[in-house]
């Protein structure tokens, strides 16, 4: 009856260091080599949610809430546990028939109101949260009313976000005059930061000002050389207007080729796109 007390004991160290490792993987986006690492009968409310952020990367959205739903019995204080389980029913509601994505996509919402009821200030949870409310329909929750609730809240932990929230909202009021003066004015605030630049090329590309659109990534790219993001935001932006696929198509390889980070877009979702320019 020792032995086994003895082992366990004597093998926490090393899983708390195989824990650890698992994380650094997750991190340089190896969702696989991190998995592996982990131990899928732990109970340990981190583990399981680490395992179920891997298979979320991994695009096993089913195993994903599974892991995602112990982590939150475990600890249901937790915030980031409800909002990564939000998220999980989420893209199952996405990549779901029609008849079963609704009631995946109400457990979305669920999940999200929890963990911001949770932590207030979880500007993740938060954000999701806003997201959702904005882009679905009155009947599964959303409304512009609760998402500009939702933007004040943000604004009051983060005002720059706030900020960015707001122009989304003015955008989907189809105020285009103010999207353009705010991301025009989100640029002159931080002029350092290409994501900002990104956003206002985006905006010129969907209201059809392909030049200024095209001299806004030339800008991007110069003030973050060779970036992933500025790559996939371009190849994206160039798909949905369906012309210069080849560069595009470049982009995209270039990217799957480079590191990125658990915030970049997933090289899965960069593979779907490649699909769309090579089935073109």
């Amino acid at each position: 009856m020792l032995f086994p007390l003895c082992f366990s004991v004597l093998s926490t160290p090393a899983r708390a260091q195989a824990n650890r490792k698992a994380e650094e993987l997750y991190n340089k986006t190896e969702y696989k080599a991190s998995l592996e690492l982990l131990d899928k009968g732990s109970r340990d409310a981190a583990v399981e949610n680490l395992i179920g952020r891997d298979y979320f990367m991994m695009g096993d959205f089913k195993k994903a809430v599974d892991f995602f739903r112990n982590a939150a019995a475990i600890d249901p204080s937790n915030s980031d546990y409800a909002l990564w389980l939000g998220r999980a029913w989420g893209r199952r509601a996405e990549t779901s028939n029609s008849l079963l994505a609704p009631g995946y996509a109400s457990k979305a919402r669920h999940w999200f109101e929890e963990a911001v009821q949770l932590n207030s200030r979880n500007e993740e949870a938060l954000s999701d949260l806003f997201e959702y409310y904005l882009e679905a329909p009155g009947f599964l929750g959303g409304g512009l009313g609760k998402a500009q609730r939702v933007a004040s809240q943000i604004a009051s932990v983060d005002p720059s976000e706030g900020f960015w929230a707001g122009t989304r909202v003015a955008e989907h009021k189809r105020e285009y005059g103010t999207v353009e003066s705010r991301l025009s004015h989100a640029i002159e605030l931080a002029p350092l930061q290409v994501g900002q630049v990104l956003n206002l090329a985006r905006f010129m590309a969907k209201e059809g000002r392909v030049q200024e659109s095209d001299d806004l990534f030339k800008r991007a790219e110069k003030m973050a050389p060779n970036t992933p993001q500025v790559w996939y935001a371009r190849a994206e932006t160039l798909i949905k207007q369906n012309r210069n696929l080849p560069e595009a198509r470049e982009l995209l390889q270039k990217y799957l080729q480079s590191q990125v980070t658990p915030n970049d877009p997933s090289k899965q979702d960069a593979e779907r796109l490649l699909k769309r320019v090579n089935g073109a």
